[in-house]
């Protein structure tokens, strides 16, 4: 019996040996894959501490002007440019009001000189006002429009323009102004406000700051130019300085070219169309899906029908254009050769100028809009480098 007895124990003392080393075993295991999953998350999550940029008006002397917004009480709140990622070619400009960023929007007017407000989430617009040295308070406004973008200046009673500038910690320079996606004078609305233009900053472009003003805010009727058309060719240049074509391809394998078009004097912002038998087609980048790596770049007809973006070696052989990644309001667009390899895609005008190709993003959603039915993820335009 003492036998039996002392044999039960052992048994028992052998299962429960094994028992918790087993449960150490998987408590083990737990913890290097609970460990090797914070690890991937972290990495994964790409941080950039926002950095604010000022928004000043600039004086003929070469002072600079605060600009703020004041609500109802006349209480000041600052407008800022935000540059959330590395790259600072295109950042938003806010109104910082308690800690909440506001949009800043020029609302459509019917006179030469329009609004330029922050928008609450109830709906109340509040002017931009740069304020001289003085503690006058003088008008920011959206004074006149070259093609895709709005100038802005700040005005005074006497009629004298200042120029708007963004201006980095570190001293860099961006100027502010308007810029327009549709060509009609309304972009959308928001909480109840006719928006005509969205309001960045962006890299200079300086024969911006030669334009003639307008002198008077009299009424404006829809928006027309008389400026002479300028194409510039749209090219992907390999890492030896080459330059191939880019064009659109249809379902039956013809091609067409893709242009951008300088429909004004500016060339900070143009637009980049499909030609295609007397057709100017919208290129824009698609919305990927889950098996993409990249974003598709297409032209979409009139009809709906798909134009694929490639570029075209000496060899013939087609490589897709593809939106590669995004930096804040930027997809960057690159050409991908058979190797995986990316070639940058640039705008080159007639007399040499050179503006990168860059899908810009206005709203944070995944989809900006829809063309024929088709999700449109970033407009396609030629920018200022």
């Amino acid at each position: 019996m003492k036998n039996s007895n002392h044999s039960v124990a052992k048994t028992i003392c052998y299962y429960l040996f094994i028992l918790g080393f087993l449960f150490l075993l998987t408590a083990c295991k737990d913890g290097a894959s609970k460990d090797k999953t914070t690890q991937t998350e972290t990495a994964d999550v790409a941080t950039f501490e926002n950095i604010l940029w000022n928004v000043k008006a600039i004086h003929p002397n070469g002072q600079s002007l605060d600009i703020k917004i004041f609500d109802n009480a006349g209480k000041p709140f600052d407008i800022k440019a935000i540059q959330n990622s590395d790259q600072d070619n295109l950042l938003d400009v806010k109104a910082i009001v308690n800690g909440e960023q506001l949009p800043v929007k020029i609302l459509v007017s019917k006179n030469q000189f329009a609004p330029v407000v922050a928008i609450t989430p109830s709906g109340s617009a509040y002017k931009l006002r740069a304020i001289t040295q003085e503690g006058e308070k003088i008008d920011v406004i959206g004074v006149v429009r070259y093609g895709n973008i709005v100038i802005m200046k700040a005005v005074t009673k006497k009629g004298k323009f200042y120029g708007v500038k963004a201006i980095s910690p570190t001293g860099k320079l961006n100027d502010i102004k308007g810029i327009k996606i549709n060509f009609q004078d309304r972009e959308m609305s928001l909480k109840g406000h006719s928006i005509y233009a969205h309001v960045k900053a962006m890299h200079p472009s300086p024969n911006e700051d030669n334009f003639v003003m307008p002198k008077k805010n009299i009424a404006k009727g829809l928006y027309t130019s008389n400026f002479n058309k300028i194409t510039w060719n749209i090219k992907a240049v390999t890492p030896d300085g080459k330059n191939l074509d880019v064009k659109a391809i249809d379902a039956e394998g013809n091609a067409f070219d893709v242009k951008a078009m300088q429909d004004s004097k500016q060339h900070s912002f143009m637009n980049i169309k499909a030609f295609v038998e007397g057709t100017e087609l919208p290129v824009k980048i698609m919305q990927r899906s889950e098996s993409e790596d990249y974003a598709p770049i297409k032209a979409i007809g009139t009809d709906g029908a798909i134009y694929d973006i490639k570029a075209i070696t000496e060899d013939g052989v087609k490589l897709d254009v593809k939106g590669i990644d995004r930096l804040g309001n930027i997809i960057n667009v690159k050409a991908v050769n058979e190797n995986g390899d990316l070639y940058g895609v640039k705008a080159f005008a007639p007399d040499g100028k050179l503006n990168a190709v860059k899908g810009i993003k206005i709203f944070d959603r995944e989809v900006e809009m829809r063309v024929q039915g088709n999700p449109v993820h970033a407009h396609l335009k030629a920018i200022s480098q």
